[in-house]
């Protein structure tokens, strides 16, 4: 049976429901959203008459939970009108028209009798082939199926979505022993192609694999730090981004997620397992103790850390008073921040004598060993529970990999010292003589799987650049940038600079890249995998010139980038941009010129220069401009003062759109641009796309005159700017870039409804930025974004 979701159900609207929701609704898929009916009326809804048999009543459990994804931060929705896509019911009105759909996600309390109860009311409405899975963090999928119909078993699965759904990337996918092996492998390809999920299979066991380990680490981690001494801010000083964690470390961490809903997390190990491992995940007596305060962390607003007059304050778990954060101070820190590369880092850390080194080793050798010894039990490889702890809990590197970093021989030389036990399967590495439990053969990457190495299984949607350029080489390379070839006849160009700051080098790249694409290749994708896309030129390179007032290096350098942005523009050969994350500044304006933009759901696109005085000087203002009458419709009765006005006030204000549709929705997107759920696969697709335009007999576009709105739009442009000055919202210096942004905008000094030539409008452009760049107060706001990396506002 070749199966397809068109339309989804969605049983239970809490934060999670709701949530998966919203995710479901972002990539274009209906969803019915079904609660419980309430059992009492309020105050309010008595007071307008109304009954329980009233719909808005009866629906109104799920009907505010919609209302909430609208101000949830982060945001669940990735554009408010989204939320068109989802229908709000209740589970005693609506059943019925769970007939109508291809996929039921039920995510209602974590308890036993009340899911199967509801399994068998849907069970009696459902189509055959209708699949059903479980949002569960714990519960048996086995023991949830029981009394249920033969095709309910066949399609039935746990598909657990970690919190925030949008933005975190684990799917684990738990079949039943019933469920049909086509069932699970078309889930694993839909939450992967579709929802854009790192899907992982994991056993039916307590809590799965990602919350079983991340589960027993924080606990072991909270042990630690009581039986040794150290502070809550001196744990988490070292357990976050030091080691590849995320930010949040291990306490503050527990505050976001809340100790209450951690409690139930870990008890759900507790009442399934026994012995010492059993006692590792009975909270501690001082977790206890807050639940009982109700110091719940974030949701609460005191829990581990809690924040008075402006200042974070810590908890003394043994006399319960909060004092100002301390962070751990050691040699070892100082010596780790010198390596290169996380991998060292971490190896300087653990081995360190020192107290970081005393925690870390304790903390990390007995999270790595439970690992080891769950292989088998909770997942069938390394792979599965190694990318669960990467895409659920955020860390940098899984435990197998951590393992690798520190040394699998030194480490179990070590914890075979202090009379720990090894797991077998990691004595089964070592006693076949090898050295890691991953090794790269020719770009090639292979697991240990308890006999030998097997290749890393990988979706071929995803292109690992590093492996890749290790494997083909590079056709030419700079400080800043590397052209790659792709394949198939498409190149890619990557920028590798700091924080992908676009300078000279890249410049030079980019104008190398299209000559070359031009002559040997079908097209060109200009992509890369650091940590943003681009956060825009190299600030500090063009504060450096302006103080130098060398205004003709200036000059040279951004009529360069307006070249070469021109350059992508009129290329025979079609050019795909492929941003993700930030995307700021130059980095947009290397995205508007491209035959098309093929960006991530996560992009965060924008022309910020405003931020740090300036306007944009690489083609972004004409570019947008552009963009704007691209997709307008033939023969529509175009309002360029209305096109000018929203370019206008999206630049002057420096917006920032927070999603691919957001971007689409300020116009840095077209609606013929495309939007990879996946991130993993946004390459692959870019290269699909280089390759489509190619074969469909890609015509570079015509250089054509621009429609402005010259002088009385200049006037229109500015009467908003100036009632913003005299409201006190802008300042002076605000006002001079909206005056400079405005005239570049309009065309200058020339009738409304002038045609020119797009150079014309670069010229401007040019000198507006030159002469910005040479305003002390525009130096001011560079070096303050340089320093402190946020705007100043003089």
């Amino acid at each position: 049976m070749a199966y397809q979701i068109k339309k989804a159900a969605v049983l239970g609207s809490g934060v999670m429901g709701s949530g998966i929701a919203a995710h479901l609704a972002n990539i274009g898929i209906p969803v019915l959203l079904l609660d419980i009916v309430p059992k009492e009326l309020t105050d309010e809804e008595k007071a307008k008459g109304l009954t329980l048999e009233d719909s808005q009543v009866r629906n109104k459990i799920a009907n505010s939970a919609l209302q909430k994804l609208l101000k949830q931060k982060p945001a669940p929705l990735t554009t408010k009108s989204n939320l068109s896509l989802i229908e709000a019911g209740n589970l005693e009105d609506d059943l019925e028209k769970l007939k109508d759909v291809d996929w039921i996600v039920e995510v209602i309390v974590e308890n036993l009798e009340i899911k199967k109860e509801l399994y068998e009311k849907v069970d009696a409405v459902r189509k055959p082939g209708t699949i059903i899975s479980s949002n569960t963090s714990g519960i048996s999928i086995e023991a949830m199926k029981e009394g249920r119909s033969e095709d309910f078993q066949k399609h039935f699965l746990g598909t657990h979505f970690f919190n925030p759904p949008r933005y975190l990337k684990l799917l684990e996918v738990i079949p039943a022993s019933t469920t049909a092996p086509e069932v699970v492998d078309f889930m694993v390809r839909f939450g992967e192609n579709t929802l854009g999920k790192g899907v992982v299979i994991a056993k039916d066991t307590p809590n799965f694999i990602a919350n079983r380990i991340g589960t027993y680490g924080l606990l072991v981690t909270l042990r630690e730090m009581e039986k040794r001494g150290f502070s809550i801010g001196e744990v988490d000083s070292v357990t976050g981004t030091l080691i590849g964690r995320p930010k949040s470390a291990t306490f503050r961490t527990l505050d976001v997620v809340g100790l209450d809903t951690f409690m139930h997390v870990a008890k759900n190990v507790y009442d399934q397992t026994e012995g010492e491992e059993q006692k590792v995940f009975e909270l501690p007596a001082f977790m206890k103790k807050m639940i009982e305060n109700g110091w719940l962390g974030a949701k609460t607003k005191q829990g581990f850390y809690v924040k008075k007059d402006r200042e974070i304050l810590e908890l003394d778990p043994k006399t319960f008073e909060y004092s100002k954060a301390k962070r751990m101070k050691t040699p070892s820190i100082e010596m780790a921040k010198q390596q290169k590369g996380l991998a060292n880092r971490v190896k300087t850390l653990v081995y360190a004598k020192d107290r970081t080194g005393e925690i870390l080793w304790n903390i990390m050798a007995p999270t790595l060993r439970y690992s080891a010894e769950l292989h088998g039990e909770i997942a069938d490889d390394i792979v599965a529970i190694d990318n669960a702890m990467k895409w659920g809990f955020g860390w940098q590197q899984g435990p197998f990999e951590i393992w690798d970093a520190i040394g699998v021989s030194k480490s179990v030389e070590k914890m075979k010292e202090e009379g720990a036990e090894v797991p077998a399967f990691v004595q089964r590495l070592l006693d076949q003589n090898y050295k890691s439990f991953y090794k790269e053969e020719d770009g090639e990457l292979y697991f240990f799987d308890g006999e030998g190495y097997k290749p890393v299984p990988v979706n071929e949607k995803v292109i690992d650049l590093k492996r890749y350029k290790k494997k083909h080489g590079v056709i030419k390379k700079n400080t800043g940038a590397s052209l790659i070839d792709l394949g198939d006849g498409i190149a890619l160009l990557e920028f590798h600079s700091q924080s992908n700051a676009i300078g000279l080098d890249i410049l030079q790249m980019i104008n190398f890249a299209i000559d070359e694409v031009e002559k040997n290749y079908k097209g060109l994708v200009i992509g890369n995998q650091g940590k943003n896309f681009c956060v825009g030129a190299n600030l500090g390179l063009i504060l450096m010139e302006a103080q130098d007032d060398n205004i003709f290096e200036l000059d040279f350098v951004v009529r360069t980038f307006q070249n070469a942005m021109m350059k992508i523009k009129y290329s025979t050969k079609p050019v795909v941009a492929a941003p993700f994350g930030m995307t700021l500044g130059g980095g947009a304006e290397v995205c508007l010129p491209a035959a098309h933009i093929q960006s991530t759901t996560e992009t965060y696109m924008g022309l910020v220069e405003p931020g740090v005085g300036l306007i944009p000087g690489g083609g972004g203002n004409v570019g947008l401009y552009t963009k704007h009458l691209k997709g307008l419709p033939n023969g529509v009765k175009v309002d360029y003062q209305n096109i000018a006005n929203k370019v206008f006030e999206t630049i002057a204000m420096a917006k920032v759109s927070t999603s691919a549709d957001e971007a689409r929705d300020n116009n840095f997107l077209g609606f013929a641009d495309g939007i990879s759920v996946n991130a993993d696969h946004q390459l692959y697709d870019a290269k699909q796309v280089a390759l489509s335009l190619y074969e469909n007999g890609y015509q570079a576009p015509k250089r054509e005159k621009i429609p402005v709105t010259g002088d009385s739009g200049y006037a229109t442009l500015l009467l908003g700017a100036e009632a913003m000055f005299l409201s006190g919202y802008i300042s002076e210096h605000d006002l001079k870039i909206a005056k400079k942004l405005a005239f570049v905008l309009a065309g200058g000094k020339v009738p409304f409804g002038t045609l020119v030539d797009e150079q014309y409008l670069l010229d401007l452009e040019r000198e507006a930025f030159l002469s910005l760049v040479a305003e002390p107060k525009s130096q001011q706001r560079m070096q303050h974004m340089l320093i402190k990396g946020k705007p100043l506002r003089n």
